[in-house]
């Protein structure tokens, strides 16, 4: 029995010496001390951390999360949830990007309806640009970052950053069919012609408004010169030569135009 009772007692005084190391590692880690009428102030507690950011970011963190714990239906709440994701956004690096982007959805989720919103939806977008790479690269935060930027546009249609996101959206259009673009022409130039008509078809009909159209027509129309389908690439080539008349590419397309009726026989002979 007093073995029994000695073993309970070694236990419970494992479990006193786990809780005093938490605790110890909270009060280093995550506890911050506040004055009790500061403490009651939700305007108070929300200074205190905006003033303590600009000094100690984890710091002024802890106050802010504070506000948004003890006061969480506060307009201070609100404040306190947009400087956090904006500390987080400011950060720049991958991972401060990942919080900042679940900050500013969480705001959007608890906050629907405040003036806000479209700036959070707007930053959601762009925690997604400022990672994205160039063309020639992995762009899949681009087109993130497109699909985002169009949620602001339609959820926030006469927001001040709806005008914003549509000058991201041609951005972020003009980089990925500039992506597009460059996988096609490389297509083309090692003889890929199906694969070549399949990328470039693809910017026509999805990036319409791209800056290298010209490029694009000439490449098509080449491809499937190539391919010797001359019917499919006359069209293309048509529409350089017409839409596009100074292209330093429309001379050669005019002279692709000439081999192509050189190689039609005339009607009634074979």
């Amino acid at each position: 029995m007093r073995i029994q009772a000695w073993r309970r007692y070694a236990a419970f005084g494992l479990v006193l010496g786990a809780l005093f190391v938490l605790t110890a590692g909270c009060r280093k880690k995550g506890a911050v001390e506040v004055a009790p009428e500061i403490a009651a102030s939700d305007e108070a507690l929300f200074k205190l951390g905006e003033q303590s950011i600009k000094k100690d970011e984890e710091k002024g963190l802890l106050y802010l999360r504070q506000v948004i714990d003890s006061f969480p239906k506060s307009f201070y709440a609100q404040r306190a949830k947009l400087l956090i994701a904006d500390t987080y956004f400011k950060r720049g690096d991958e991972g401060n990007m990942i919080l900042a982007a679940a900050e500013y959805r969480e705001f959007i989720k608890s906050y629907p309806y405040s003036p806000s919103a479209a700036y959070c939806q707007y930053q959601v977008a762009m925690t997604f640009f400022k990672k994205a790479y160039r063309a020639g690269r992995d762009q899949n935060k681009t087109a993130q970052a497109l699909a985002e930027f169009r949620l602001v546009l339609k959820d926030y249609p006469g927001s001040e950053q709806a005008k914003a996101a549509q000058q991201q959206i041609a951005e972020c259009e003009e980089r990925l069919a500039e992506h597009t673009f460059i996988i096609g022409k490389e297509y083309h130039n090692e003889g890929a012609f199906k694969a070549s008509t399949d990328r470039l078809g693809e910017i026509l009909t999805t990036y319409p408004n791209y800056s290298r159209m010209d490029q694009v027509y000439f490449y098509l129309g080449d491809s499937y010169f190539r391919w010797k389908k001359n019917d499919q690439a006359v069209p293309y080539l048509t529409k350089l030569v017409s839409d596009f008349p100074k292209s330093p590419l429309a001379k050669k397309a005019q002279d692709r135009l000439k081999e192509i009726s050189r190689a039609v026989p005339p009607k009634g002979k074979s």
